[in-house]
């Protein structure tokens, strides 16, 4: 049994969330929460409260223990990019994309 939780279009990178993403695969919630609360990096805000979501789904529709529960899957793949354009020089524009990142948590009970 498992229960998930997805954030849309969180407005980072997706490569500067897959770093904090990387910390916590695998680890129980609650030491999970703790490193992500120690994580001086804005994509740990995103991805606890994605955490907490996910388990709150656990613990709320599918009746999990919380004790028990353990981050079985989590990844941060890229969402839509905004197009920004940056005026330069003899009436040119350079692009700017401005990344989104869709976190998806997914939260099981350990044996």
């Amino acid at each position: 049994m498992e229960a998930k939780a997805i954030a849309k279009t969180v407005r980072m990178s997706p490569r500067k969330a897959r770093l904090v993403v990387d910390l916590v695969r695998g680890k129980s919630v609650g030491e999970a929460l703790s490193i992500l609360k120690l994580t001086a990096n804005d994509a740990s805000v995103a991805i606890e409260k994605t955490l907490r979501s996910a388990v709150a789904n656990a613990v709320n529709n599918n009746q999990m223990d919380k004790d028990k529960l353990y981050v079985k899957e989590i990844y941060a793949n890229e969402g839509i990019r905004m197009k920004r354009y940056l005026p330069r020089a003899k009436g040119s524009a350079d692009p700017i994309y401005k990344r989104t990142t869709h976190i998806t948590v997914v939260v099981a009970e350990r044996e």
